[in-house]
């Protein structure tokens, strides 16, 4: 049995698989920024998840769960329904493909998140290798 997706235990396991993969440090190391990652609801999902990391120089410094009406005020916003991250997660669609597709929107710095599209297929990668159960 895995850790749902999105759950505060989730982004625990997932911060901590983060630190510990060289791969996404590498392609990181020269990143500077936070973000607030909203998941919409849709499919099996009832409602919007959101939570928010802070990510600098290939490692995740900080993160947690935002509540209903909890705002963070992030360098980048990224946002998609709930079938559109599941596609993310069975490596069905990749993160900047899905940006150029509509399936996703980025609000920030879109020519940073472009420099830096090996750190946000890492991001990704990283789910994979957390035990994680969808809705």
């Amino acid at each position: 049995m895995g850790l749902l997706f999105a759950t505060k235990e989730w982004l625990e396991a997932y911060i901590e698989t983060l630190n510990n993969n060289e791969a996404y440090e590498d392609a990181a190391k020269t990143w500077e920024g936070d973000f607030v990652f909203i998941v919409e609801a849709g499919g099996n999902l009832d409602h919007d998840i959101r939570f928010w990391i802070d990510l600098y120089h290939g490692k995740a410094r900080d993160g947690y769960m935002l509540e209903e009406g909890q705002e963070k005020d992030a360098a980048f916003v990224f946002s998609g329904p709930y079938p559109n991250y599941v596609k993310l997660i069975e490596k069905k669609l990749d993160p900047i493909q899905g940006l150029m597709q509509g399936k996703f929107k980025l609000k920030g710095n879109m020519g940073k998140v472009m420099r830096a599209v090996k750190a946000a297929q890492e991001l990704v990668n990283t789910i994979l290798m957390i035990d994680t159960d969808l809705y």
